[in-house]
């Protein structure tokens, strides 16, 4: 017998995804922000980390904390709603490793191109590369988990696509990180990939969340 679920659908849980899509578009719209506050940081050779030096670094600094907002509502999200087996668990607790790594990202600006390195540079280039990577195999776990889960079946496909052009992206990010290369559009592009993921993610759980189970 189908149950409409209209008591869970009160649950403070249910929030969860809409507050983790409303973290992850307003990072995108600070971010897009920082282009018209600083259209000095030319996107060919400025990654989207230097955005947080400057005058208006502040503005990014709340962008990298609503992101790792974002992926801490969602990992929640995923642990709760999301497929028991072991892989959508690591998926999931591969959100909270980049959840940690953004607040470090947060907290510890970079160091420009052009300036000096520093000890707040160096961890913030650490949790940088943290995030990458945890955010990358949680894709792939997270895409191989919907297929195991009826109620998450329909998302496996799309989400093995993100996955892999998220891979493509990651390669162009890694291989432009010389100075002379545009590591700067590589950079926009992966984040691109990255937030596209993240909100569809977001709708996903919700989609599941409200749907009548049987």
């Amino acid at each position: 017998m189908a149950v409409l679920g209209n008591d869970s659908q009160k649950h403070p849980s249910t929030l969860l995804p809409t507050a983790a899509a409303g973290f992850f578009l307003y990072f995108v719209a600070a971010l897009l922000l920082m282009h018209v506050l600083q259209p000095d940081y030319t996107v060919v050779d400025h990654m989207i980390s230097d955005y947080a030096v400057g005058r208006f670094g502040w503005v990014m600094t709340t962008a990298f904390s609503a992101l790792s907002l974002g992926c801490l509502a969602l990992a929640i999200g995923l642990f709760l709603h999301g497929p028991a087996s072991w892989l959508g668990r690591i998926g999931a607790a591969l959100l909270i490793v980049a959840f940690a790594g953004l607040i470090v990202t947060a907290l510890f600006p970079t160091d420009l191109e052009t300036a000096p390195s520093t000890r707040t540079g160096d961890i913030h280039t650490l949790s940088f590369q943290v995030n990458v990577v945890s955010v990358f195999l949680s894709t792939i776990f997270l895409g191989l988990s919907y297929g195991g889960s009826p109620r998450w079946r329909p998302y496996r496909t799309p989400a093995l696509v993100f996955a892999g052009l998220l891979a493509a992206a990651f390669v162009a990010q890694f291989l432009t990180l010389h100075r002379g290369a545009p590591y700067g559009i590589t950079n926009r592009l992966f984040v691109a990939v990255l937030m596209a993921w993240l909100i569809s993610n977001s709708l996903w759980l919700k989609a599941v969340m409200t749907r009548p189970s049987v």
